[in-house]
């Protein structure tokens, strides 16, 4: 398959589907064609109910994603030029974000500009120990705008967010990390096994539990504390009323493994 042809690979392994952004010649940069291609894809996994967890990461042993395609974007002079990368890019970004299905980040390499940006919208986020990532966007004269100065500042300390942005200086694995932007670093040769050994075990779990969990998690963090826990008091209320609920506690009591329906 060459990445022209397919600038993402799409499969599945039983219940985790992996998308892989194929286009190592430019370190998996980002153009149009590659996320519609990746919006497509996701869409694809997220109406496959056998489909219960997601792991995404990049072609090659270089980068998970190295940013948006420079030539590209230079390209773009007008403003309404500029406006259709901008509203595809948040779009796909947001569908990821929004998707009720978990996402697994094995970031494989450079994730910079668009790679970081892309990373912050994924639930748990797995980087491989040679990784760098960073925000350069502001040594080309422009800032984070594929989401990253909203979604970043709302991750890690302000202060370290405008550092990061402020000088597009980049940070190795161990530091992202540190700074909570990463779960853990593993090597590159144990990243997609583990990567896919941790979306293999969330696929166990209730995937309607999980839609509604994510779901409790992502508005909550966007209401005044008193408006949040009515809004998962509301949401545990559906989950306990759930088929799954009911075989999760019964499979308790009767000391076997659950078998979740998402019902």
């Amino acid at each position: 398959m060459s990445e022209a042809t397919h600038p993402i690979l799409c499969e599945r392994t039983g219940a985790v589907g992996v998308l892989t952004i194929n286009r190592p010649k430019t370190l998996n940069a980002l153009d149009i064609p590659t996320l519609l291609a990746l919006e497509s894809a996701l869409g694809e996994l997220e109406r496959d109910a056998g489909v219960r967890a997601i792991v995404i990461t990049g072609a090659g042993d270089k980068a998970f994603v190295a940013g948006g395609d420079i030539a590209d974007l230079d390209s773009r002079q007008g403003l309404a030029h500029y406006q259709e990368f901008a509203e595809v890019i948040h779009r796909v970004f947001r569908r990821f974000e929004l998707c009720d299905k978990p996402t697994v980040g094995a970031i494989n390499g450079w994730a910079l500009g668009g790679g970081t940006e892309l990373l912050l919208t994924l639930d748990i986020r797995l980087v491989a120990q040679e990784a760098k990532l960073g925000l350069p966007e502001i040594n080309l004269g422009l800032f984070p705008g594929a989401g990253g100065s909203q979604r970043l500042i709302r991750q890690v300390p302000l202060c370290r967010a405008k550092e990061l942005m402020f000088t597009g200086g980049q940070i190795t694995a161990a530091e992202a990390v540190d700074l909570g932007l990463c779960n853990r670093a593993v090597p590159r040769e144990q990243l997609m096994g583990e990567a896919m050994a941790l979306a293999q075990q969330i696929a166990q779990k209730s995937p309607l539990t999980l839609k509604l969990l994510k779901r409790t998690l992502r508005d909550g963090a966007e209401m005044p504390l008193g408006a949040a826990l009515a809004h998962e008091q509301a949401m545990i209320g559906l989950v306990l009323d759930s088929r799954d609920a009911h075989e999760g506690c019964g499979a308790f009591l009767a000391k076997r493994a659950a078998q979740f329906s998402g019902k």
